[in-house]
């Protein structure tokens, strides 16, 4: 089965905090980097040089998405925190959603959040590609 990851996180998150909590994600639903057909962000995040390292290493296919295109998503869990800093109430799950061309009932892991060692947090959501 074939996924998108939908990611989110702190300005300055470190590759190896965002690696880990892919990886953690990835495992929690029984799926590898090799099942990852794209990831997807929010626009804000598209100079976020831990997130591109991650994305570049694997060589994933990635889309960062505006705010407008991220909110307008029906998501299981908004957030007025994510709302208040970004303008959507949903960042992985509505960005994974997106690049899976998918409905929340495809969502496989809908927020999987890692606090790195230094405080910075990521977030990750999967979602299936419908067939």
């Amino acid at each position: 089965m074939k996924v998108t990851l939908g990611l989110g996180c702190d300005r300055g998150t470190p590759a190896t905090t965002i690696a880990q909590c892919i990886a953690e994600a990835l495992a929690s639903c029984g799926h590898g980097v090799d099942d990852v057909q794209a990831v997807a962000s929010i626009d804000l995040k598209a100079d976020e040089s831990g997130l591109l390292a991650v994305i570049q290493e694997n060589g994933w296919p990635c889309r960062f998405y505006p705010a407008a295109a991220l909110a307008a998503v029906d998501v299981p869990n908004p957030s007025e925190t994510v709302r208040k800093y970004t303008g959507t109430p949903s960042v992985s799950e509505a960005a994974a959603l997106l690049a899976a061309n998918a409905e929340a009932s495809h969502l496989l892991i809908e927020k999987h959040k890692l606090r790195g060692p230094d405080g910075r947090n990521a977030t990750v959501s999967i979602a299936r590609i419908p067939q």
